[in-house]
């Protein structure tokens, strides 16, 4: 590399802002390519008729290092959730869970709030509405194309989630065989899709917990909680549920309207529930994740040959743990080997 190398990082999700935190006090030209309108990846919020809601990633369970660093960047509207997690088998039967062992925090305006504040803290460019089509390998340097731009880096860094990493990778235009390894083992990470369905009652739903998890794997409905837990979301006396459905469910269903996949999850959350009234939301909104979260990873020993080619990869299915925390630690990780 120059003395001052230019680095590309695909993806401005949690992981892609964990690498350009690292690097804002560096000599490195930093420059983010996000495919969407704003950072943040599946760490995400939406707002619509007087309510804010998280419809991805729900909050960040950050260790004790980590939530440090994100009280230091602002507490400031930051939203810890006091209610607990509790859980229910595949007959729809509710039990208490466990006390947790970390905070659960958001933010007033949402969690994508915590990528934003990353974010200011960079000296990266970010060009948004930038989807990348084609990575060249092209002598000791990397080009990426997207429809209408053309990026030549030093180094680049991959944070889509494994499938699409892999996608790109297979139509490289690099010819080392190790392209063929690193291909082969990050495709194999398995992802579950999630049809996440939000159901907005302007009514109260009295309840001593936030969310509901499913932990045998074998419910309609894979998570269920409550936005009105967190401080400026909802406004007092209603109710707005975020309801993420099973995976296979969610594949199932994928390609259905947006009022079928609501219908559907509202009567499953209204039987889980035991509140018929719950089958008639007054507004409703859904977010199709096609690659939600992976169940497991890759091997790091054979990723992490990338780095002899300048190639680097971080993200969720990179820690092999499909949590914000995870995530944004995976980009600081590759974030400081850059270094």
């Amino acid at each position: 590399m120059s003395s001052e190398p230019n680095i590309g990082i695909v993806g401005a999700g949690v992981a892609g802002l964990g690498v350009a935190y690292e690097l804002r006090e560096s000599d490195a030209d930093v420059t983010l390519l996000e495919k969407r309108e704003e950072v943040g990846g599946r760490a995400a919020t939406r707002r619509k008729n007087g309510c804010t809601y998280d419809h991805g990633a729900n909050y960040i369970t950050p260790d004790e290092e980590l939530d440090e660093f994100v009280r230091e960047l602002g507490e400031e509207e930051l939203v810890e959730i006091e209610e607990p997690v509790w859980t229910f088998d595949s007959t729809g039967e509710i039990s208490a869970g466990e006390e947790r062992d970390r905070p659960a925090l958001t933010y007033e305006n949402g969690i994508t709030q915590f990528s934003k504040r990353v974010f200011s803290t960079t000296d990266a460019t970010l060009d948004t509405e930038t989807r990348i089509e084609t990575i060249v390998r092209d002598g000791e340097r990397w080009r990426a194309k997207s429809e209408d731009s053309r990026y030549e880096f030093d180094a680049l860094v991959m944070t889509p989630p494994a499938p699409q990493t892999a996608a790109l990778l297979a139509e490289a235009e690099w010819t080392d065989p190790l392209r063929n390894d690193l291909v082969s083992e990050i495709e194999a990470v398995p992802y579950r899709t999630i049809l996440s369905v939000l159901l907005h009652y302007p009514f109260g739903i009295d309840r001593p917990y936030y969310a509901l998890v499913n932990t045998d794997k074998d419910h309609e409905i894979g998570w269920l909680s409550r936005e009105e837990c967190k401080s400026g979301h909802v406004p007092d006396g209603d109710s707005l549920l975020v309801v993420q459905m099973a995976p296979d469910w969610s594949l199932e269903r994928y390609g259905e309207s947006e009022k079928a996949i609501t219908e559907a999850a509202a009567e499953l959350a209204a039987d889980l529930l035991e509140e018929p009234p719950l089958s008639s939301p007054d507004w409703s909104d859904v977010q199709r994740w096609r690659h939600a979260l992976p169940d497991g990873g890759g091997d790091s020993s054979v990723i992490e040959r990338g780095e002899e080619h300048s190639l680097y990869f971080a993200g969720d299915w990179a820690a092999g743990e499909g949590r914000v925390a995870a995530a944004f630690e995976s980009g600081r990780a590759v974030g400081r080997r850059l270094l």
